[in-house]
């Protein structure tokens, strides 16, 4: 059921069994019902957790799922112009999928745009997004605003590699690198478990 105070009723059952919330998504339907998607790190079997939650009236039923870490792993964001944005995708999927097949779970988000002001809302906003390690900023000039959100979300622990562009950006990254296919793959390398490579590693930072 959809409503106020839902979301208050199912916390307080799970916080009655030493339950940690690490996320939550609400999934709102048409026909005022919602899905709720709850992360939760429990002390013990989650057994009458489920049964708990199924005996609230507001809930119709009550699924246990792998995580959304578990499915889709890391998360890899590319932002930027669409022709950049493309090419770095195709570098971040192909060496995905090579770490993928052996046991890794890393995923590939794009998104195209021009602007500072877009630009610099989206890159503050990829901290703020769940499971999201690395951001690649693919474009052919950025600076101003897009440099200041850039150094914040690093303050923040977010990987940020950028294209070697006209701009300050590629000063305020992490790891630039100019061949857009080749900026995926050192981002995938530099998450992935199953890679041998660590930015902090390196003697220089610009390839």
């Amino acid at each position: 059921m959809d409503g106020p105070g839902v979301l208050h009723r199912l916390t307080g059952v799970i916080a009655a069994h030493q339950g940690d919330i690490t996320s939550v998504a609400i999934l709102a339907s048409r026909s005022g019902e919602a899905h709720t998607y709850f992360e939760i790190a429990m002390p013990a079997e989650a057994d009458q957790l489920v049964r708990d939650l199924e005996a609230v009236e507001i809930v119709r039923h009550v699924e246990r799922t792998n995580t959304m870490n578990r499915i889709f792993g890391k998360r890899i964001i590319i932002i930027g112009g669409g022709a950049q944005v493309g090419q770095v995708a195709i570098g971040a999927i192909s060496e995905a999928d090579r770490h993928n097949i052996r046991g890794e779970h890393i995923s590939v988000d794009t998104i195209p745009l021009v602007g500072e002001k877009p630009l610099a809302e989206a890159v503050r906003a990829v901290a703020r997004l769940p499971r999201a390690k690395a951001l690649v900023l693919a474009g052919s000039i950025m600076g101003g605003e897009i440099e200041r959100a850039v150094r914040e979300v690093r303050g923040q622990g977010l990987l940020v590699v950028s294209l070697n562009m006209a701009g300050s950006v590629p000063e305020a990254a992490d790891l630039v690198v100019t061949d857009p296919v080749q900026a995926g793959v050192m981002t995938v390398m530099a998450v992935a478990d199953t890679a041998k490579f660590t930015v902090d590693r390196l003697k220089r930072r610009v390839f």
